[in-house]
């Protein structure tokens, strides 16, 4: 079992034009999913004994709640939000262990993500602000969008999508 983080190119995460969301699938494996990789605001999440990092950040989202749906099975989803993001969480269905981390547990004023779907014997952890910076720049994806960024003259976007340079 190859357990190495993989990425796909950022026009993976661009939504089709039909209006479906943007799927994430991580059977077995992690995925990461971080800086400008997406303008979808709707989500399905699939993981299977897996893990998948969802960076929510960038001001390439467009305005309006994001809506989260999983089917989790022994699997953890990691998203990134700003430091005022409500997370909402009352839809979601629990069988067997499973809990949704916030450390800080404090809903903001700022944009809502509602999490919808079902854990089994997994849970969701909510990175924000500093800590989602931490996480993204803890990253193998970091190093190889700082080294882009040094070849293109560019500023590095996978720590704070926001800061555009």
């Amino acid at each position: 079992m190859d357990t190495t983080p993989t990425t796909s190119t950022p026009t993976a995460g661009t939504p089709t034009t039909d209006g479906t969301p943007t799927r994430v699938q991580a059977h077995y494996e992690n995925v990461k999913k971080l800086g400008h990789w997406t303008t979808g605001r709707r989500f399905e999440v699939r993981a299977r004994r897996g893990m998948a990092v969802l960076d929510l950040r960038s001001p390439r989202i467009p305005d309006g709640d994001i809506e989260i749906e999983v089917d989790l099975d022994h699997s953890m989803v990691k998203l990134l939000v700003p430091q005022d993001a409500r997370i909402d969480h009352w839809d979601l269905r629990y069988t067997g262990r499973g809990r949704v981390k916030d450390w800080t547990g404090e809903n903001g004023d700022g944009r809502a993500i509602r999490v919808t779907g079902e854990v089994r014997h997994g849970e969701i952890r909510v990175h924000r602000g500093g800590v989602a910076t931490l996480s993204a720049m803890l990253s193998r994806e970091f190093v190889q969008d700082v080294r882009r960024a040094r070849r293109e003259g560019a500023t590095p976007t996978v720590a704070d999508p926001a800061y555009e340079g």
